[in-house]
C-alpha cells in the first residue's frame, strides 16, 4: 500500500462515530486496554462472594496479604471468545449505522437488545452464528456499553454500594459498601481518553454538559443517582474524576432505621407525635451520616391528610404521600454573571408557601432559603430540614451566620433537632463494627437552651429515654385538653404499634403508610391486626384508608 493509501485508511480510522460516540467501533488491530479487571490473586482469601447478574457478572470480597488483610472489591465478568469478540465489534458497528430512534417512547434496554437481535438474524452472514448462551454473553456487553454505565456497570448494580469514586488514571476505582465499608476495587482506568468519554457520557445521561469550560458537573443520573465529577485537569491536577452517591430504589422506611437500630420504637413513636402536631424537625450531620434517609423515613411518619412540600437541589426525597409536591432548583444556563433561568432553593421555599402546605421539607439547608424557611415556620407551616454540621451548637452558629442570617429570636422555632453520626458499635451489636445512630434528640426551648430528650448509649448500643420533663409534650397536652400522662400513654401505645409492625415484616414505605392511616381511623383495630401474622399480610393488601 502506497504513503497516500495508508495516509487515506489513517483519515478514515478517525471518523467521529454518531450518536455521540456511544456506538463507537474500535477500529485499531491492537487496541491498547482502556480499562482494566485484575484478576484474583492466588493468595487472596475470599470472604464473601454473590452474583450480580447471573451468570455474566460476580462480585467478591477478599481479604489481601499485599494490602496487609485489608478488603478489596472484585468484579468478575464474563469474557468474550475471540469469535464472539469480533462478532460483537461487527454489531456494534452495524448498529451505529442502522439503529434508528424508536417512534412511541420505549424501554430502552428493550428496544435496543431487540434490534440488536434483529440486526444481527438480517447480517448473518458478517456476524456469524452462535449458539444462545454466546449470544446472552455478546448481548451482555453490548447492554453494557450501549445503554449501560460501561466499565463500572456491576457496581451500579450492586444493591449493597453507597458510592463509587475515581480519582484519577492509574489509580484503583473506590467503592463504599453496606456491609464492609470502604474498599479499593479491581477495577483501574489505564488511560486519561476512557475515563474522559465515560463522565461525557455520565453527563449526556444526565441531561447536562461537561467540557473544559465547563468543568464541573453536579447531576442525577438514571435510576436517581447522584453525580458530581470534574473534566480533565482544569480544575484537578489529576485529571477527570467523579463520585458516584447511589440511591436506593427503596429508600428506608421507619421500620428499616428500627431493625438498623438507627433509633428505637419509643423514639419513633416520639417523633410521630410530634409531626402530628406540626411541631418543626432538623436532622444535622456530616457527610454520609443517613441525614437525607433518615429525614426521609421521619417524614413518612406525617400524618396523610397533611400536605407536603419538598424542596431540593436534586431529588433525593421519596414520600409515600399523595398529597406530596416535589419541587427542584434549577442551575443558571447563562454566562458570566449572568444568572438567566436560574430557579433557586431561595426561591422555591418561598413559592411553597403558596401550596398552603402543612410541612415544607427542604432537603438541605444552606443558603438564604433558610432565612425563608424560618419565616414559614414562624407563621405556623411545619418545616423540615437537613443542616451539616458536626453538633447542635456549630449548627446553630451556622444558621446565624451569613448566608443564613437567622435571627436569634427565631432560633427556638427549631423545634426538635437530632444528630445523626455514623459510629463505631460495640463488638456485641451483630458482629457489626459501625452502624448509623441518632446520638441526641434535643428539644429547643430558646438560643442556647436545649432539653435532652435521648441520649445513644455508646457502651452498650442502647437509648437512655426521657420525655417526662418534654416541653413540647406539654404544648401537645394543653392544646389537645388531654393531660400530660395521656400523652405519654399515647407515645406508648404508638410504640407498641411500631414495634408489632417491625416484628410483622411490615417495612415498605407505602405498607407502612397503610398502617398509620389506620391507626388514625381505628387505632384498637390496628393494634389487634397486627398482632397476628395473618392480619399483618391482610394490611399489606389492603388499600390506604383515607385518615380524617
Amino acid at each position: 500500500m502506497g504513503e497516500e493509501g495508508g495516509k487515506k485508511q489513517e483519515a478514515q480510522g478517525e471518523k467521529k462515530p454518531r450518536f455521540g460516540g456511544l456506538f463507537a467501533k474500535k477500529k485499531a488491530e491492537a487496541p491498547k486496554p482502556t480499562a482494566v479487571l485484575a484478576k484474583i490473586p492466588a493468595d487472596a482469601k475470599t470472604i464473601d462472594e454473590y452474583w450480580i447478574r447471573e451468570p455474566h457478572s460476580k462480585v467478591s470480597i477478599l481479604t489481601l496479604p499485599e494490602l496487609g488483610g485489608a478488603k478489596a472489591y472484585y468484579i468478575s465478568e464474563v469474557e468474550l471468545s475471540k469469535e464472539e469478540k469480533q462478532a460483537y465489534d461487527k454489531l456494534i458497528d452495524i448498529l451505529s449505522k442502522e439503529l434508528e430512534p424508536p417512534k412511541t417512547e420505549v424501554d430502552a434496554k428493550a428496544y435496543v437488545l431487540s434490534e440488536a437481535r434483529r440486526l444481527a438474524a438480517k447480517y448473518r452472514s458478517a456476524v456469524g452464528k452462535f449458539d444462545e448462551a454466546a449470544w446472552e454473553r455478546i448481548l451482555y456487553h453490548i447492554e453494557k456499553d450501549l445503554i449501560g454505565f460501561a466499565f463500572i456497570q456491576v457496581p451500579m448494580n450492586d444493591p449493597r454500594i453507597e458510592d463509587i469514586s475515581a480519582n484519577g488514571v492509574g489509580i484503583p476505582v473506590y467503592i463504599w459498601h453496606r456491609h464492609y465499608e470502604s474498599m479499593p476495587t479491581n477495577l483501574m482506568f489505564t488511560d486519561e481518553k476512557s475515563l474522559d468519554d465515560l463522565i461525557i457520557k455520565l453527563a449526556h445521561l444526565s441531561g447536562k454538559h461537561v467540557s473544559t469550560a465547563f468543568p464541573i458537573v453536579d447531576a442525577m443520573l438514571p435510576g436517581q443517582h447522584r453525580l458530581a465529577a470534574t473534566f480533565k485537569q482544569e480544575v484537578s491536577p489529576k485529571g477527570t474524576s467523579f463520585t458516584i452517591r447511589k440511591f436506593r430504589e427503596e429508600p428506608f422506611s421507619i421500620i428499616d432505621l428500627m431493625e438498623l437500630g438507627t433509633l428505637d420504637e419509643r423514639i419513633a413513636a416520639y417523633f410521630w407525635l410530634m409531626l402530628e402536631n406540626r411541631n418543626t424537625l432538623i436532622v444535622i450531620g456530616g457527610t454520609g451520616a443517613g441525614k437525607t434517609s433518615c429525614l426521609n423515613a421521619l417524614a413518612s411518619l406525617v400524618k396523610p391528610s397533611m400536605k407536603i412540600v419538598t424542596v431540593e437541589e436534586i431529588p433525593e426525597l421519596n414520600l409515600p404521600h399523595e398529597n406530596w409536591v416535589q419541587l427542584v432548583s434549577r442551575e443558571s444556563y447563562g454566562l458570566g454573571l449572568t444568572k438567566t433561568g436560574e430557579v433557586s432553593l431561595f426561591d422555591l421555599v418561598r413559592t411553597s408557601l403558596r401550596y398552603r402546605p402543612d410541612y415544607v421539607a427542604v432537603g438541605e439547608v444552606r443558603g438564604a432559603e433558610a432565612f425563608v424557611l424560618f419565616q414559614a415556620m414562624a407563621t405556623g407551616h411545619g418545616g423540615m430540614c437537613t443542616l451539616h454540621a458536626e453538633n447542635l451548637d456549630y449548627a446553630v452558629k451556622r444558621l446565624t451566620s451569613p448566608p443564613m442570617n437567622v435571627a436569634h429570636a427565631y432560633i427556638p422555632l427549631m423545634n426538635i433537632a437530632t444528630i445523626v453520626e455514623r459510629v463505631q458499635l460495640p463488638s456485641s451489636a451483630g458482629g457489626l463494627t459501625f452502624g448509623r445512630r441518632l446520638r441526641t434528640v434535643n428539644e429547643v426551648a430558646d438560643f442556647e437552651k436545649y432539653d435532652s430528650i435521648s441520649v445513644w448509649n455508646p457502651k452498650d448500643d442502647r437509648f437512655d429515654i426521657d420525655y417526662t420533663s418534654s416541653m413540647l409534650l406539654e404544648k401537645v397536652a394543653s392544646r389537645t385538653g388531654k393531660s400530660l400522662k395521656e400523652i405519654w400513654r399515647e407515645i406508648d401505645r404508638r410504640a407498641f404499634v411500631l414495634k408489632q409492625m417491625k416484628q410483622a415484616g411490615i417495612r415498605r414505605n407505602q405498607d407502612v403508610a397503610k398502617a398509620i392511616a389506620q391507626y388514625y381511623v381505628d387505632p384498637d383495630f390496628i393494634q389487634n391486626l397486627l398482632l397476628s401474622p395473618a392480619g399483618a399480610k391482610q394490611l399489606a393488601a389492603a388499600e390506604a384508608p383515607q385518615a380524617a
